[in-house]
């Protein structure tokens, strides 16, 4: 079994404690606001601040940072690894409290002097509250990176679970002591971001000060560390995160349309990020390190192995993701959501979003592999030119499509344009380095694999609604028409994979079968 699998199934088992609080999160979110106004409300202004984290934690200033710290670590020492560190922290403190700051104040003039709709202005006023986490998240993207770079991955990876379990605390403890109305308590989630941000950042320095690090000033102004971070990052912010800027460009024309179409398209990527995060962040967090270094040893035929192996494994699990979560959109958010405040036409509106959006779920995580591999080549130039020609073209659809399509327009274009951002890297990629072991016998059995695993999932589910039908719909009824239908599912299309010699199957059956044995 490769290390790849290894290392990242180690990590994903963080990110799935982190995604599986994150998903308990948002239904807890789903049951206390709902899908309307307030709740559209928060999530837009908590998608602002927000995008720094998916940004910088999972994407620019890692992607830049950590091939430059390994280079120190490898040429220069540890001594001076460290302080190029600490001239990265020195400077991202600086420029991110003079962002921070100029934001602030251009919301409080903005709300002291022009007039804007009450729930324009809710927006402001929770978003004047919630940016600061930008400061605080920038720091932990650091941190992460640091970690990673130090080969620690489960530790930085825990650091979400803090956050989601902060949030869920003030969301049932904190929020309804707040106020009568929910107009008042969802200021308190805006406080509770904070909290999180701060107990997010300060998990990480234990595991940090073990491995020797002391966080000392150094000035940022002509460090040459800081000018080449800075030089990769830039383009970077957009070549690896399409995806999130996508995100906050849509949900601004959803909001202007209609303020609740956010919530519930929100909702909806909450439940394909949940695949996502779990293995296509991992794998793509694990190979930025591996593909920098083989790039700067100039092993190129071990860099396309390695970056091929790893987008074979991104589609093969994240392809079977796509297919559940289209064809048990609509149980898995009845099961979810439908409580409190979110209502049966809130799980038809979600479930909508979710079945035009998961198509794209494969494209989503392999930008974030393929925008790695070109920075670990020192080539960010390509990814950004992609990315905003990729960008403009999905807010051109957006615009287009959420008018007649609603949430499932803002979905729809998401995915549409982010198939062609990867259409366009794997083009550019494979003009510089060669091909990357994609095979196309490989990605026809994979589609078979595809096709039955869907079969089987939609024909189980229909038979359990057949056979509960007038049955009042508990708990268990409701996680029956979810579970049955993905198991028989996954044991068909592992079982057809393996038939049809598709290595990812092989490879992950033999790690299970192995690790099952040694608990045996």
């Amino acid at each position: 079994m490769s290390q790849m699998l290894k290392s990242s199934g180690a990590m994903g088992a963080a990110t799935l404690l982190s995604r599986v609080l994150g998903m308990v999160r948002e239904i807890v979110y789903a049951r206390f606001m709902g899908d309307g106004v307030v709740a559209g409300a928060f999530q837009l202004a908590f998608t602002i601040p927000n995008l720094f984290r998916r940004l910088l934690g999972e994407g620019a200033l890692t992607a830049a940072f950590i091939p430059i710290f390994k280079e120190k670590e490898k040429t220069a020492g540890e001594a001076e690894m460290w302080r190029a560190a600490n001239a990265v922290i020195s400077g991202l403190v600086v420029a991110a409290a003079a962002v921070t700051g100029l934001v602030l104040l251009g919301i409080s003039l903005a709300m002291a002097f022009a007039s804007f709709k009450p729930e324009t202005r809710l927006m402001l006023e929770l978003l004047r509250w919630m940016f600061p986490y930008m400061l605080l998240i920038c720091l932990t993207a650091v941190f992460f990176g640091m970690l990673n770079s130090r080969g620690h991955f489960f530790v930085p990876a825990l650091g979400a679970v803090i956050l989601n379990v902060v949030m869920i605390a003030v969301v049932l403890g904190l929020a309804p002591r707040w106020g009568a109305t929910l107009e008042t308590q969802i200021f308190a989630l805006a406080i509770g971001v904070l909290l999180a941000g701060a107990a997010q950042m300060l998990f990480q320095l234990p595991t940090l000060r073990r491995e020797g690090f002391r966080f000392a000033w150094v000035s940022p102004w002509g460090n040459e560390t800081v000018a080449r971070v800075v030089r990769q990052m830039i383009p970077g912010t957009i070549g690896v995160a399409a995806f999130q800027l996508n995100v906050l460009l849509t949900q601004g024309v959803a909001f202007w349309v209609d303020p609740s179409i956010v919530a519930s398209f929100n909702y909806a990527v909450r439940l394909m990020e949940l695949p996502q995060g779990i293995f296509g962040v991992s794998l793509a967090t694990f190979l930025l390190p591996t593909l920098a270094g083989l790039a700067a040893e100039k092993k190129m035929g071990e860099f396309r192995a390695t970056l091929g192996q790893g987008l074979s494994h991104l589609i093969f699990i994240n392809g079977l993701m796509t297919v559940l979560l289209v064809v048990l959109a609509e149980p898995m958010v009845r099961l979810l959501f439908e409580r409190g405040q979110f209502t049966a036409e809130s799980t038809q509106r979600a479930s909508f979003a979710l079945v035009c959006l998961a198509p794209g779920l494969v494209a989503f995580s392999m930008v974030n592999i393929l925008a790695r591999a070109f920075y670990a080549l020192g080539d960010t130039t390509t990814p950004m030119k992609i990315s905003l020609a990729c960008l403009g073209l999905n807010l051109a659809l957006a615009v287009m499509l959420v008018g007649p399509m609603r949430q499932g327009g803002l979905a729809l274009a998401n995915t549409l344009t982010s198939w062609l951002n990867v259409t366009l890297l794997l083009v550019a990629l494979r003009r510089k380095q060669g091909e990357l072991g994609l095979g196309v016998a490989k990605l026809w059995a994979l589609g078979i694999a595809f096709a039955l695993a869907a079969l089987v999932a939609r024909e189980s589910a229909q038979r359990w609604g057949i056979w509960f039908d007038g049955n009042e719909q508990t708990i268990w009824l409701k996680l029956g028409a979810v579970i049955v239908p993905m198991v028989l599912a996954t044991i068909v299309y592992f079982a057809v994979a393996r038939a049809m010699e598709v290595s990812s199957a092989r490879e992950i059956l033999s790690l299970l079968s192995r690790k099952l044995r040694r608990k045996a």
